[in-house]
């Protein structure tokens, strides 16, 4: 049985800033171990018997973070959908369903968020077949996580009767009596003392042509509009956009609540394959090994007299001293220290970024291109320097500055600089000049990374390399 795993990689992970931003959220990060989340969610997929290349479905502006990720891993996916807007997990899903559909209406599909843990793969590999022969018999199965605690961020399955199939299964799948909104403390707790709760893991298996009918019944909105974008879908640049005007005009809703809270075939296969979902940094804390005081230290660290607490410094010496229950994460541009138990009042710097028009919350100072990536290392009054990575074989485009004369200075790989249709290459310790008025551009003709610094001067210094005049390619 072949098995088509659909990756949803669209979360924006704002509950881990500030490491975790709008345009490198934490599915992109190397929170657990040496793969990033969306790389050993992959991975995870593709070690299963029968599976096939993988579906992504992101946002334009992570798309090249995408392909980057799986080259890296050696993993092509099938496609790559780009979402012109955000509509939450049921849409996502119906793109997928009905580009399986046109080859296989029943077609198993495999639905994993990009973000998050899980630390037994032979567990994971038992649940997913029960889950497949559920599936196969017209369910819309879903992952029950069996509680070891009495958790109040996660929602809550209640099982009903058992689902008896017609072969055996190592698990015992059962009908979902009802879905149940994070609970309090007290109610969590009665929860674990009752049995036959697990926790809503947000991961599906179910036919193409299962979910399909099942959307078509209960939410035809949703099914006509991305019917009508899939239709409309165009490639570009080995990206799948689906029609943008009949897109954006889909009603937002999860599958959650557009289907699986509705149908009368949902399915729970209840399983301990050491799962999280990495919501906050609690949670990592508490899924990472920890020294004796109970500390999760990553960076360069220096702790005294602290317990309990997660520390992370991505660029410099941090020092806690006589804290417990702490969180502390250091990045270029930004610091959070926090108590542990306050994890969801993280929206408030956010929103305090947002009243201010501050960026810290969009995006980091390595800023990813296609081409590669800028980092700001310095600024003031007249001048900006930089730190630029451009990828093999790749550059940078045709530009042109009114206000500002750039320096590059090559630190490793070679640089092919045109400047008003003369070029030169350069190499490591050589630069050169580019005066204000003159078309140039940047490439790196070499088969490593290509590393410069660039010093750019002038009245007017831009922020961001994209603040500047784009010279459009001459009509042929």
């Amino acid at each position: 049985m072949y098995i088509h795993p659909v990756i949803l990689s669209g979360g924006s992970g704002t509950r881990l800033w500030p490491l975790s931003r709008t345009s490198y959220p934490k599915q992109f990060l190397r929170l657990v171990g040496d793969q990033t989340m969306l790389q050993a969610t992959l991975t995870r997929a593709n070690k299963l018997p029968g599976t096939q290349a993988p579906i992504v479905i992101c946002n334009n502006e992570h798309r090249f973070l995408i392909r980057e990720q799986c080259e890296a891993i050696e993993i092509t996916p099938e496609t790559i959908y780009l979402e012109p807007a955000a509509r939450n997990t049921a849409p996502a899903i119906a793109l997928a369903a009905f580009h399986l559909s046109q080859s296989d209406e029943n077609a198993v599909m495999l639905v994993l968020p990009a973000d998050h843990v899980i630390d037994d793969q032979t567990a994971f590999a038992e649940a997913v077949q029960t889950a497949i022969l559920v599936a196969q018999e017209g369910y819309l199965a879903t992952f029950g996580i069996v509680p070891h605690a009495p958790e109040t961020g996660y929602g809550y399955i209640k099982a009903g009767k058992a689902i008896s199939l017609t072969s055996p299964t190592s698990l015992t799948p059962y009908h979902v009596q009802s879905f149940i909104e994070k609970p309090n403390q007290e109610t969590a707790e009665d929860y674990l003392k009752e049995g036959g709760y697990t926790w809503n893991s947000g991961m599906f298996i179910f036919t193409a042509k299962r979910y399909l009918d099942e959307l078509q019944q209960h939410r035809p909105d949703i099914y006509t509009t991305i019917e009508q974008a899939w239709q409309n879908e165009t490639e570009d640049l080995g990206f799948i956009r689906p029609g943008k005007e009949a897109f954006v005009t889909c009603p937002s809703d999860s599958i959650d609540y557009a289907i699986m809270q509705v149908t009368d075939r949902a399915a729970v296969v209840p399983a301990q394959f050491g799962w999280s979902d990495v919501g906050s940094w609690d949670s990592l804390w508490k899924i990472s090994p920890k020294d004796a005081d109970g500390n999760v230290a990553n960076g360069d660290i220096h702790l005294t007299g602290t317990k309990n607490s997660y520390v992370r410094s991505e660029n410099r010496l941090v020092s806690v001293i006589g804290l417990e229950d702490v969180v502390v994460i250091e990045t270029a541009d930004a610091v959070l220290v926090m108590h542990k138990s306050k994890a969801q009042q993280i929206k408030e710097a956010i929103s305090h970024c947002q009243a201010n028009a501050r960026k810290e919350h969009l995006e980091h100072l390595r800023i990813h291109r296609p081409w590669g990536w800028y980092e700001g290392i310095d600024r003031g009054e007249r001048f900006q320097v930089k730190r630029i990575m451009v990828k093999p074989g790749e550059k940078l485009s045709l530009q042109m500055h009114h206000h500002r004369a750039e320096h590059w200075i090559v630190v490793s790989g070679t640089a092919k600089v045109t400047v008003d249709n003369k070029e030169t290459l350069l190499s490591e310790n050589q630069s050169t000049y580019i005066s204000l008025g003159h078309v140039h551009r940047l490439e790196n003709p070499g088969k490593i990374p290509l590393h410069l610094v660039e010093v750019q001067s002038g009245p007017r210094i831009a922020i961001h390399s994209c603040q500047c005049k784009e010279i459009p390619p001459p009509h042929k």
